[in-house]
């Protein structure tokens, strides 16, 4: 696609269905560092930024919809010569996982979706402040400008079921990601494009192994919306955890991956 993405790929080399970690909206592949370090001796592990987001930055074209997200893993995997992988997504990073599990089934043979978004919400939430001052057509174009680091804090404290562990060091992670050159123009542009909330019965076209994982105290995504992808996906498991948020991986990497290598050692993979 003619785009440089910045990416890891790293872990055991004899594991001939990688895991493909994708993450959510502000974030990079940082957010799966603690999670990659305790899984990396078992599976082998590949992280990008996506588009718009990271190192990797905006698209040219500024399209960010579900069939550029298509061509883009499309892309992505052919470049790495992978006909099959796993792929973990958190948030809209789920949303992509499982939307590219419907386009090409034949290469995702498992699914792990962590507070994963691309379903309207059974109910209203609180949300994080961040994304709705990036909703706000006079403030999205200020915040393309200036973005304070205090909005950057609270939105990760939002995101977080302990806010306790947002440390500064965090907070300045986040913040050098999400002010980096063409990064902050390209989040009015994605979320301009709108969140594209797909009918759920789709999900039952997935035929794949499916891991549902969701932080109880998301005030993000509810963590109602955890059954409906447990309920409509017909191969899977579920798991909530009581005292985490919207980014479950990032906030307790041990839990995280306690879920996954459990579920990984469970199904057979065709």
């Amino acid at each position: 696609m003619g785009m440089q993405v910045h990416l890891t790929d790293e872990g055991n080399p004899s594991d001939t269905t990688p895991l493909l970690f994708i993450h959510g909206t502000s974030s990079s592949l940082l957010t799966w560092e603690g999670s990659t370090e305790l899984l990396k001796k078992d599976y082998r592990i590949i992280r990008f930024d996506l588009p718009g987001f990271g190192i990797t930055g905006p698209n040219r074209e500024g399209m960010y919809s579900t069939t550029f997200n298509n061509q883009f893993i499309d892309s992505l995997l052919d470049h790495l010569k992978l006909k099959r992988v796993i792929i973990a997504g958190n948030s809209l990073g789920g949303s992509i996982a499982w939307q590219y599990a419907l386009h090409r089934p034949e290469r995702v043979k498992g699914l792990i979706l962590v507070d994963a978004a691309g379903i309207a919400p059974l109910r209203k939430m609180k949300g994080a402040i961040g994304f709705k001052v990036a909703q706000i057509p006079v403030l999205n174009r200020l915040m393309s400008v200036i973005t304070p680091r205090f909005l950057v804090k609270k939105s990760l404290e939002d995101a977080y079921g302990d806010r306790t562990k947002v440390s500064d060091s965090l907070v300045n992670q986040y913040f050098d990601m999400v002010t980096r050159e063409g990064n902050r123009n390209a989040l009015v542009d994605r979320i301009r494009t709108g969140w594209g909330y797909s009918d759920s019965a789709l999900l039952r076209k997935i035929d794949c192994p499916a891991l549902i994982l969701w932080g109880k105290k998301d005030n993000l995504i509810p963590v109602e919306n955890a059954g409906v992808f447990n309920r409509q996906i017909t191969n899977s498991q579920l798991h909530i955890w009581d005292e985490l948020g919207h980014v479950p991986m990032e906030e307790d990497p041990v839990a995280f991956t306690k879920e996954v290598k459990k579920w990984r050692g469970s199904i057979q993979l065709r």
